[in-house]
């Protein structure tokens, strides 16, 4: 009988499969696992973890993309009782040795094909990390020749389960740790949002290395019953073949991702009638492609907002309650949300200030940086978001934007978001953002990077006239230019830090 009072993760998986053992897991192409194999599979890497030296509250690197080795090494891990440490696998030597360093990782599991950066940044590492390199051939007879550990080792709620390291804007990545009662709590929310079923087929093309994957898809498909399939690598061309392969019901993305999905050119060559709910997060939702996607495929979409530190999900947007584009929704069940101006002053109806949540969600602190943890986190348990926004009589918030995305010109403050849903409905736009770009006179000028839809042509005068027709004056971006794609983070999430600006602007 399962230990009720164990707050473990791995918990999630051993009741699922105790009931549908069955019932398939994760599907990777022609390759599905049912729970009771994810089960089995993961009592046999703890095994295997435990003879590398691995003991409870060691942090272990799992650096995998997502294969059904993810969650083998993930639930395996937690099962022993250590701390699991998510890595992008397209990390470099520099930034592995980071992590290792920061961490403290006893051990790094690294998938095969990144073996460099993998074993050139343990060895870069001032610390002392095994790599195990995840072959699949190779690895299944090392873990098929481990001795199970069908027992999970006992933890409380605060104790860390993993340690998500944030890609912040500016400095070293911080370890943000996210307990067994922050992630569960986060999973129980969730389910009361999205309603998965053990007939359940999510959309898996979210890392599970980042907070929203793992989750949102990995964790509520394991405490459901439901199944997952697997796309490592996004493309919309593979997403909507899965979706018609394995008739996918839930589709869980970022906005560049239900764009792409929502732009491809032979979309409606698909049978997509499986799907039964999008859920979107990560990023703003665009509101021309909500308005879209519902359209399209005749399906409701779910917008909702959340970080790293929330585990991750802080609100919603509900089935049940009014349709408000453009807004994240309300705070889910647990949590509180409120907005604060620079001197702390809570804000009322219409008023732009950070956003603060505070629950059950909110993680225990940054690793090993009590600094930091101080100033994200008040003595009341309110953590600062970094992000405005603002909300209305109905309690549902609206995100602004970024508060260091806040773009200055000339005294008045300019919101880059609020430009960029302009963009977005101009029909040759696939993708817009909005920066600040510095200015003798005025401090900072509006400037928009745009990528176009396939076989669509605009000039980035055309662009500028549109905007500047449906915007106050000093808001319409001076600077237009045109770009093949814009850069993305490992989510598909748009990173305006790392847009180039040409050097004429």
């Amino acid at each position: 009988m399962a230990d009720q009072s164990n707050a473990n993760l791995a918990t999630l998986l051993t009741t699922t499969a105790a009931k549908f053992p069955e019932r398939i897991a994760i599907r990777l192409d022609d390759v599905a696992v049912p729970y009771a194999a994810l089960e089995g599979g993961s009592q046999r890497v703890a095994g295997l973890l435990k003879d590398l030296g691995v003991q409870p509250g060691d942090r272990v690197g799992i650096m995998l993309p997502n294969t059904p080795h993810f969650p083998l090494a993930y639930f395996g891990a937690l099962r022993l009782g250590a701390v699991v440490v998510p890595m992008n696998p397209l990390l470099s030597k520099r930034e592995v040795a980071y992590y290792l360093d920061n961490s403290g990782a006893k051990l790094l599991l690294a998938w095969h094909g990144f073996a460099e950066s993998a074993q050139g940044g343990a060895e870069q590492a001032e610390i002392d990390a095994q790599v195990l390199l995840i072959e699949p051939s190779e690895i299944q007879q090392k873990i098929g020749a481990a001795t199970p550990i069908e027992e999970v080792a006992h933890k409380d709620g605060d104790d860390t389960a993993v340690v998500l390291y944030t890609s912040g804007t500016t400095g070293q990545p911080k370890g943000a740790e996210l307990t067994h009662h922050s992630i569960g709590s986060n999973v129980q929310a969730s389910i009361g949002l999205f309603h998965p079923t053990e007939e359940t087929v999510f959309f898996g093309g979210l890392p599970f290395f980042h907070v929203f994957g793992q989750t949102c898809t990995l964790n509520v498909a394991v405490a459901s019953g439901s199944e997952v399939t697997l796309l490592p690598r996004f493309d919309p061309t593979a997403a909507l073949d899965i979706i018609q392969r394995d008739k996918v019901t839930i589709f869980m993305g970022v906005p560049t991702m239900h764009g792409a999905v929502l732009n491809h050119p032979k979309r409606a060559d698909y049978d997509t009638s499986s799907l039964e709910l999008f859920v979107s997060g990560g990023s703003a939702l665009p509101v021309e492609v909500l308005r879209g996607i519902e359209k399209s495929f005749d399906t409701p979409i779910l917008e909702g907002y959340g970080l790293s530190e929330t585990s991750p999900v802080a609100s919603f947007s509900r089935i049940e309650l009014p349709k408000k584009a453009g807004s994240i929704g309300v705070a889910i069940e647990g949590v509180e949300l409120r907005l604060v101006d620079d001197e702390g002053k809570v804000l009322g109806v219409d008023e732009v200030g950070e956003l603060q949540v505070k629950g059950p969600n909110v993680m225990k602190g940054y690793w090993k940086n009590p600094e930091a943890t101080a100033k994200a986190i008040d003595a009341d348990g309110w953590f600062s978001t970094g992000d405005m926004a603002k909300r209305d009589e109905d309690d549902f918030y609206f995100i602004v934007d970024r508060k260091k995305d806040l773009i200055i010109r000339g005294g008045y403050n300019v919101y880059p978001r609020e430009i960029e849903e302009v963009l977005y409905e101009h029909p040759a736009v696939s993708e817009a953002a909005v920066v600040g770009v510095k200015h003798a006179e005025l401090g900072e000028e509006i400037a928009a990077c745009v990528a176009l839809k396939d076989g669509q042509s605009v000039t980035p005068e055309d662009l500028q006239e549109y905007v500047k027709g449906q915007v106050a004056a000093y808001k319409y971006p001076r600077h237009v230019w045109i770009v093949d794609e814009l850069p993305k983070g490992p989510t598909g999430k748009i990173l305006k830090r790392e847009i180039d600006v040409p050097e004429k602007v």
